[in-house]
């Protein structure tokens, strides 16, 4: 059954806290209610559209006009089994590391280095979300949903997402148009730890025995030690990107940063420690306004309470500007911007 609310605060619905509404909110559970919600009030088909999960990825600089729509689909299924995988089918309205924790409870391997992120199940392949050397795109093989235009159920194979760095085919062209209703990820039985990305090696060492269990221990007291909790600090983890460069420019950095984080991107090409720029341009705990730069970690930019979303987005704008000065490396915001 859909629920339609008019003139609806979104302040509990993205995680930077900013008090902003929507002109209407819509929840559901699938492409029937859907159906039911236009056949209802036909003018929602007219409204502008944003799809909605748990809001932490977002930065809203005004109230939206339009409507805002949040899928309720729940569960976990398995809908295929072999000796050596398991495909999980879990609905898009899930917690994202509820699904990690039910599968490392499991021994499943595949998902443990997500542990901690923020958000639904349904935005994982949007964004194509990543930690510690791993990405969505390992584990996801079928995404399932609706075209809000048409009403007509669809699905797309994981090579059909066209996933990238923290991207997919669900943010262009079909952003706010599909409606994931359902992930299906294929789980290994026996896998391979990922330990070498960051401190995560170190941090596996303390705790003990190299497994399922600890791997995920070991990513909750990183995440833990480093990123605020969205609940007593509004944020969207990570507002930039790590920059991908050639090898050369990274080297060339590398003599001017020393410690610069550098990992393996593509052939010729790098990955480089947005953070680490961030705060070698001393930018770390800077305050403008009511936005900060965190203080324990530079990539995440905070509301310490009554900032707004321009406030946090000159602030963004200011550390892009100076780290280009300082490094010649243009950031680029992993936060999807709305409003204007």
């Amino acid at each position: 059954m859909y629920k339609l609310i008019p003139n609806f605060s979104l302040r509990d619905n993205n995680s930077f806290g900013l008090d902003v509404r929507a002109d209407y909110w819509l929840t559901l559970n699938g492409q029937e209610d859907w159906k039911a919600a236009i056949e209802a009030y036909p003018h929602l088909l007219a409204e502008d559209k944003l799809i909605l999960g748990g809001g932490t990825n977002l930065l809203f600089l005004s109230d939206f006009d339009g409507l805002v729509i949040t899928p309720l689909n729940y569960g976990f299924k398995v809908v295929a089994e072999d000796d050596q995988t398991v495909d999980i089918e879990v609905g898009a309205g899930e917690d994202w590391d509820d699904f990690v924790s039910w599968s490392v409870d499991r021994n499943l391997y595949g998902a443990e280095n997500l542990s901690l992120i923020p958000g639904k199940v349904g935005a994982a392949p949007v964004q194509n979300i990543g930690a510690y050397g791993v990405e969505a795109e390992s584990v996801i093989t079928k995404v399932n949903g609706f075209d809000l235009e048409t009403s007509e159920p669809g699905s797309y194979t994981a090579e059909q997402c066209n996933f990238s760095y923290r991207s997919s085919i669900f943010k262009e062209p079909v952003l706010n148009r599909f409606l994931i209703t359902s992930v299906v990820f294929r789980m290994k039985k026996q896998g391979k730890l990922v330990t070498g990305y960051g401190d995560l090696k170190n941090a596996m060492q303390e705790i003990g025995e190299p497994n399922l269990q600890n791997l995920r221990k070991a990513v909750i007291q990183l995440r833990g030690s480093k990123l605020p909790d969205p609940k007593k600090m509004g944020n969207a983890g990570s507002f930039f990107k790590n920059p991908i460069v050639s090898e050369e420019i990274a080297a060339a950095l590398a003599e001017l940063l020393p410690g610069l984080p550098v990992y393996q991107s593509s052939e010729g090409f790098v990955k480089i420690g947005a953070g680490f720029l961030i705060e070698k341009a001393g930018w770390k705990g800077y305050r403008h306004c009511g936005a900060a730069v965190h203080d324990r970690q530079a990539l995440v930019l905070v509301n310490t309470g009554k900032a707004t979303g321009h406030d946090i987005l000159k602030l963004s704008e200011m550390v892009r500007r100076d780290v280009y000065e300082k490094f010649g490396i243009m950031l680029e915001p992993e936060v999807q911007v709305i409003g204007n």
